[in-house]
C-alpha cells in the first residue's frame, strides 16, 4: 500500500495484519481519488474508520489542509500515527482514538470531506452516516465505501445520496447536501 499523487507520491504505508482490518485496495482509492480531484486542496478531511489512515494521508498528499483519523483500535491508531510520520504530515494530521459515535457528537468544526469505510455489513454505515452528515461543512461530500450486497440509505441528514461508482465487489458511494 502506497501514496499515488502528491507531496508524499510513492510513500509506503503500513497496515495492520488479520482479518480485522480491510485496506482499500489502491485501484478503487485511484479511482476515488480521480473523482474527488478538484475538491481536495485545502480542505478539511475526516477518515473515519480510519485503519491505516491511507485515505486522510492521499488526500494531504494531494493538498488537503487537514485531516483528522478516528478509530477505535489503538492498534489502528498506532498504526496511523507512524504512517503520518512517514509522510511528513505531522502539522496537519490529529489521531483520535475512540469510538466514532463519540466523537461525531462532540467534534467542533466541520469537515469538508468525510470518509467512510466501516467494518462491511456491521450495521455501522447505516449508523454513522446521519452523524457524519451532521459535522459536514455547507457544500461537503461524504463518501461511503460499501459491499455492493449492502444497501445504503437515499438520504442521511441534509445529505442525498448521489452517484455509485462499482469496482468489482465494491462501492463508493458519494452524498452531498441537498439542494435547499
Amino acid at each position: 500500500m502506497r501514496i499515488i499523487a502528491g507531496t508524499a507520491r510513492g510513500r509506503r504505508l503500513e497496515t495492520r495484519e488479520g482479518m480485522e482490518v480491510r485496506p482499500t485496495p489502491e485501484r478503487v482509492k485511484e479511482a476515488l481519488f480521480n473523482i474527488l480531484q478538484f475538491q481536495i486542496e485545502g480542505r478539511r478531511v475526516l477518515d473515519l474508520f480510519a485503519g491505516s489512515g491511507q485515505l486522510g494521508l492521499e488526500a494531504l498528499s494531494r493538498g488537503a489542509a487537514e485531516a483528522v483519523f478516528v478509530d477505535a483500535s489503538r492498534e489502528s491508531a498506532d498504526v496511523v500515527r507512524r504512517n503520518i510520520a512517514a509522510v511528513r504530515a505531522e502539522g496537519r494530521a490529529k489521531v483520535f482514538q475512540t469510538d466514532y459515535e463519540a466523537f461525531l457528537l462532540r467534534r467542533q468544526e466541520p469537515f469538508d470531506i468525510i470518509f467512510l469505510d466501516p467494518p462491511y455489513r456491521s450495521g455501522l454505515l447505516e449508523k454513522a452516516l446521519p452523524l457524519a452528515a451532521a459535522a459536514a461543512a455547507p457544500g461537503g461530500t461524504i463518501v461511503a465505501e460499501h459491499p455492493t450486497d449492502e444497501e445504503v440509505p437515499e438520504t442521511a441528514g441534509g445529505f442525498r445520496r448521489g452517484r455509485s461508482y462499482r469496482y468489482g465487489k465494491i462501492y463508493l458511494t458519494l452524498y452531498r447536501r441537498e439542494e435547499e
